[in-house]
């Protein structure tokens, strides 16, 4: 059965599917972890918020020049740079989503720990609970891609709601004294800023999603452009006035050694029984984030397997038109990596696949933006001078902006990032070869 006589999602839904994904059990602790920068950190936030606007931009109009290409930025790549920048994008991809439900799980299972205190001192019961929500998750998103929005819409107005209740209370207990001195890094501004950005991009990870899912989406040209720039404008307004909130209720001191800085926020402006409901926002944004991934996850291996680039195996469809196999073998990949992070001998190696992960989810940013101008140029016909200066200047901004937050990542990170790149060389010659 074909996936277009399935029931599709429509632009809010497509809408919580980036905002959802982008906003993920992590964004609960930035303050704290911004906090030793003091509150230059909030330009660095402004800063990611305009490059992602710029990428989710990119996104945008890309959606519209070549509606209906699933997999979004693996078929935008491969659309202007051809079959091998789009395999590479792909392969690349998938490493990065696998090592983020890892760590979306893991992240889940730490927000409960503040109801279910044995989940902070029994790791195998832990692992167990990772695990399990890890399944039943892959389980609704095998019931279809309708089914798994909804639960995506839900999930992501339930995790919006307290970071937002924080945000608009927060303003009125400001202090402007705990937003001085205004740089307490150590550094230079433009080195302080730099460490910022880098830092808080980090949260705009997940500006594609919409794209990923093309063709389950009602018209997909209109859409998918409306729902990404909308989903990285709402990150970006609860982001940033939350991050300001906070750091100018709370002294600097305080917010350092905070593992909890909006449930502290919401403490102080709402009363005692307000922690456990940012509590519960933190791990709903997880587990939001990990249903939202988790779609994503069997969508990509779809998209190249659809052109031959990925084993047949992965193109195949449930009679709800849903890619199982791809969901299934990821989930799997999922549970390994798990495992490792459970061990104290496989440790370091998780945490290096998870930086790893920022690195994999920038490249298909710099490639997309460099296919854009192509894209455009091919089509150049239909374009005025005015809308073809802005093309120019949009891509060139968002592709230095990429650039900068892979020269951001650190020498490690893209050294072994290239290196798990080329690994996948191989696998890209088989599959060409067998076409």
């Amino acid at each position: 059965m074909m996936q277009t006589e399935h029931k599709k999602i429509g632009v809010w839904t497509s809408t919580s599917l980036v905002v959802g994904n982008m906003i993920g059990a992590g964004v609960f602790l930035m303050p704290s972890a911004l906090a030793s920068f003091g509150s230059i950190s909030l330009i660095g936030w402004i800063f990611s918020a305009i490059g992602a606007i710029l990428i989710a931009k990119i996104f945008a109009n890309l959606s519209q020049l070549i509606p209906s290409s699933d997999g979004g930025p693996y078929a935008f790549s491969k659309a202007g740079l051809g079959d091998f920048a789009g395999f590479l994008v792909g392969w690349g991809y998938l490493f990065s989503v696998w090592t983020t439900n890892a760590a979306i799980t893991v992240s889940l299972v730490s927000a409960l720990s503040t109801f279910f205190p044995i989940l902070a001192q029994n790791t195998s019961m832990a692992l167990a609970t990772g695990l399990a929500f890890l399944w039943l998750l892959t389980w609704v998103n095998t019931l279809g891609v309708f089914a798994s929005g909804r639960v995506q819409l839900i999930t992501t107005i339930l995790k919006v709601v307290p970071l937002a209740l924080v945000a608009i209370g927060g303003l009125l207990f400001l202090d402007v004294q705990n937003l001085l001195p205004f740089n307490t890094s150590g550094t230079s501004s433009w080195q302080a800023i730099t460490a910022t950005t880098t830092l808080t991009f980090f949260a705009f990870l997940g500006i594609e999603c919409a794209t990923i899912p093309s063709s389950s989406v009602e018209d997909p040209g209109q859409n998918i452009s409306k729902a990404t720039m909308r989903g990285v404008w709402i990150a970006a307004i609860i982001y940033v006035f939350s991050t300001a909130a906070i750091m100018g209720m709370i002294p600097a001191s305080q917010l350092k050694i905070s593992i909890t800085p909006f449930a502290d926020a919401a403490e102080k402006i709402y009363g005692h029984g307000a922690k456990y409901w940012v509590s519960a926002g933190a791990a709903i944004a997880a587990f939001g984030a990990l249903n939202g991934f988790i779609l994503v996850q069997g969508q990509m291996p779809y998209a190249m397997a659809k052109d031959k680039l990925f084993p047949a195996f992965f193109a195949k469809q449930n009679r709800k038109g849903v890619p199982t196999n791809g969901i299934i073998v990821s989930s799997i990949i999922i549970t390994i990596l798990m495992l490792m992070n459970n061990s104290k001998n496989l440790a370091n190696q998780f945490k290096l696949l998870i930086l790893l992960s920022t690195f994999f989810t920038l490249l298909p940013y710099l490639f997309t933006t460099v296919s854009y101008l192509i894209v455009c140029a091919k089509q150049a016909t239909e374009y005025t001078r005015t809308k073809t200066i802005s093309a120019i200047a949009v891509s060139v901004l968002a592709f230095s902006f990429s650039m900068w937050m892979i020269i951001g990542s650190g020498q490690e990170i893209v050294y072994w990032g290239f290196i798990m790149l080329m690994m996948g060389v191989p696998f890209y010659v088989y599959m060409v070869y067998k076409k």
